[in-house]
């Protein structure tokens, strides 16, 4: 029987299959070993990443296990200072890092090391990969450490953007700035950022109690403000 004969369809098929085998032999051929390359260089970038990932978790294991061991000493002896908190001040991670900062420059107030325990905030604060509370707090707190020794200028040039009533530091940024500005005798300035504190319910009681006291002392009436916006 004979073999009828191809048609156009079939033949064109099997030129155009013939083709991209051709293509793809001269590609292999030309790139073949380049490819083999990106391959091997992207799986290994891949196993790398992972490592990588490994090694973090382990790491924040190993330096949490190092944190609660240096907690562990400060309780039993709060004067010495731990060696697991100096080697964590250098931490990639944030948390463990400023923890240990701040509980190095609190070793260093206890000591009465005010200079030494300001430098320490000051890392803090100066350290931009952290959340800007802990920043903030650590520029109060450096501030705090240095106020007697710092020009009242300083300290509300410092403190002002701080010393805001929608700021979680506000009550302890405000009282420091407060008192700067008597300390420049500008007693109605520090009058009014007194009664703001004692008039707000965001701030720490301890501190609007002192404000309650030191606007009394300076003619302000900030009790009865302060009941009445509490009234229903």
């Amino acid at each position: 029987m004979a073999v009828p004969p191809k048609t156009d369809e079939a033949f064109l098929r099997e030129v155009d299959e013939e083709l991209r085998r051709d293509q793809l032999t001269s590609v292999w051929t030309r790139y073949g070993r380049w490819i083999i390359v990106a391959i091997v260089l992207a799986l290994a970038l891949f196993a790398g990443f992972l490592y990588w990932r490994h090694h973090q978790t382990e790491q924040a294991g190993v330096e949490g296990e190092q944190l609660q061991a240096g907690f562990d000493q400060l309780a039993a002896k709060p004067t010495v200072v731990p060696k697991q908190l100096q080697t964590l001040a250098d931490s990639k991670v944030d948390a463990y890092r400023v923890t240990a900062r701040f509980l190095l420059a609190d070793q260093l107030l206890l000591k009465n090391d005010l200079k030494g325990a300001a430098a320490k905030f000051a890392e803090v604060a100066a350290d931009t990969s952290l959340d800007q509370p802990f920043r903030d707090l650590a520029l109060i707190r450096q501030t705090s450490a240095e106020f007697d020794t710092l020009k009242p200028e300083v300290v509300v040039s410092r403190l002002s953007p701080l010393a805001v009533a929608d700021n979680p530091w506000f009550g302890s940024a405000g009282e420091m700035v407060a008192a700067a500005y008597l300390r420049m005798n500008r007693k109605d300035q520090a009058s009014k950022m007194f009664a703001g504190i004692a008039r707000s319910d965001k701030v720490p009681e301890t501190i609007r109690l002192r404000a309650v006291q030191m606007s009394g002392a300076m003619g302000v009436d900030a009790i009865d403000q302060t009941e009445e916006k509490k009234a229903p």
